[in-house]
């Protein structure tokens, strides 16, 4: 039977690799993938996953008006798919979630999401939400904080190098981002007493 899986993680802990390895490992076998990334999402170029080590292929692009159920319908009924792909999952509206489990359900296709489970306020983007309440397998991707701990958040840094605090929920990018365990990022954030607050080191 057909599952929604979700592969959540913080910031470069290698989600996009995973997923371009596992779309090989079906193609090498002659199978067909469908791979799908937000289309504001244009590090590799508008329409390609990319990962850190060099590795990329093409991909739809989606956004929050697109019906991704119909999208793999109507290529599934012209050639046979044998799984989809989905980065940046987060970025799913719940509708998509939805869509995406139909696919699973209806077609009998397994969709497997990639994405960030919170913000670098600590809070569930939308579509991290809706796949951890409805999605059949959740599977956590490692990476670890500067002190050696598994990395559970996420800050993000400031032009200035220092960690933001408020803003928007979404800007791409990676460099500004770092990985840190729920206690350092505690400190980052500020919500800590100050005589144990820990400023920021690059690892």
């Amino acid at each position: 039977m057909a599952k929604l899986y979700f592969h959540y993680s913080t910031m470069n802990a290698g989600k996009s690799t995973a997923l371009l390895q596992a779309s090989y490992n079906y193609r090498e076998r002659g199978m067909s993938t469908m791979l799908f990334i937000a289309a504001l999402d244009d590090r590799a170029g508008r329409g390609r996953i990319g990962s850190r080590i060099g590795l990329s292929s093409e991909a739809e692009t989606f956004g929050p008006d697109d019906d991704l159920f119909a999208a793999v319908e109507s290529r599934h009924a012209h050639a046979t798919v044998h799984c989809v792909f989905v980065d940046e999952a987060q970025f799913l509206t719940e509708d998509q979630v939805w869509q995406f489990a139909r696919v699973a359900d209806r077609l009998g296709v397994p969709v497997m999401c990639y994405g960030l489970r919170t913000d670098f306020r600590g809070e569930l983007f939308p579509g991290s939400k809706a796949l951890l309440a409805i999605a059949d397998d959740l599977r956590e991707v490692r990476t670890i904080c500067r002190c050696g701990r598994k990395a559970t958040m996420v800050v993000r840094l400031g032009p200035d190098g220092k960690v933001v605090r408020q803003g928007a929920q979404v800007f791409i990018g990676d460099s500004q981002y770092v990985s840190l365990c729920r206690r350092h990022w505690e400190e980052e954030m500020g919500r800590m007493p100050a005589d144990d607050f820990v400023g920021f080191r690059a690892p």
